[in-house]
């Protein structure tokens, strides 16, 4: 009867070098990691330790006092609430609209071409010039005054990129397969888009949202010349009023309100944050939703 070499199954040269240069590489990959997640948690701590004393009931539900030295944030947490929500209600479809004729519709010629090429420099603009298109386009030529749709408007336009790439990779992600056996059993190509395109993209869609809350919750130049005022006594009642911006509140109380507690701009932007995190939870907890129901 045979006896197994003893040596057979031991680790050659080749085995221990490949194992050797592995080890470096998870080693390398999980300080990068490390190094990318670390400047997040010492801001997240940063804020938690400076301004986690100033959050309470009476800081998130009333109106600010002694010339926002005191009191509340309400109507600056309820004015970006409007300000993302009327963004990305503008955004969002026409953003989608846009990636499903490129992806769909749409042939590789020069009108494509340069429509990509748009959308890729409308991405690269900075903030500050869409705070002047917004001012001269809705503010002026418009006459929308300064208001909410004003800001949102501008917001939404600084933010479609975002929304379109997303729309586009995700529904070009979506196996040729699918959209062939469609047209084999006579659907048409909307139709095709509609049924079996659009629900198995969703959750490359939910990712632009995703970003685009995050952006958009975030601008302080667009708004601060379009629709966002330091102070007003009344909460906005529609799109056409004035409002108070967390981001615009934050730069205002750092910078130009004197005799000020540090904790109180610290507040802001962890309520900020916060409402940031709580707005992608929600998103991403429905992508994941959307991804579980999947059958590919």
């Amino acid at each position: 009867m045979a006896t197994a070499n003893p040596t057979m199954f031991q680790a050659s040269d080749l085995n221990r070098h490949n194992d050797s240069v592995q080890r470096r590489y998870r080693l390398l990959f999980g300080l990068m990691t490390l190094l990318l997640i670390t400047p997040v948690m010492l801001i997240l701590g940063t804020l938690v330790a400076k301004g986690g004393g100033a959050i309470s009931w009476e800081f998130l539900f009333s109106a600010p006092t002694d010339g926002m030295r005191t009191g509340g944030i309400f109507p600056a947490l309820l004015g970006t609430v409007w300000l993302v929500t009327v963004a990305l209600l503008l955004s969002v479809p026409i953003g989608i609209f846009a990636a499903i004729y490129l992806s769909e519709y749409a042939g590789d010629n020069w009108f494509t071409r340069i429509i990509n090429l748009a959308i890729i420099n409308l991405a690269g603009v900075p903030s500050i010039v869409h705070a002047l298109f917004g001012l001269g386009a809705f503010v002026i030529f418009f006459k929308f005054g300064t208001s909410i749709l004003a800001a949102s408007l501008t917001l939404a336009v600084m933010t479609m990129p975002v929304v379109i790439v997303a729309t586009r990779e995700s529904l070009q992600a979506v196996p040729q397969a699918f959209r062939e056996a469609c047209w084999n059993m006579g659907a048409t190509r909307w139709q095709t888009i509609r049924r079996v395109v659009l629900p198995n993209s969703l959750t490359g869609i939910l990712t632009g949202v995703i970003l685009e809350v995050s952006r958009t919750a975030g601008e302080t130049a667009p708004i601060m010349f379009t629709g966002a005022v330091f102070f007003t006594p009344f909460l906005p009642n529609s799109v056409f009023d004035q409002t108070m911006a967390l981001s615009l509140h934050l730069f205002v109380t750092a910078t130009q309100v004197p005799g000020i507690s540090e904790e109180v701009p610290f507040g802001v932007a962890l309520v900020l944050i916060g409402l940031v995190l709580t707005m992608n939870s929600v998103s991403i907890a429905f992508r994941m939703w959307l991804r579980g129901k999947k059958k590919w």
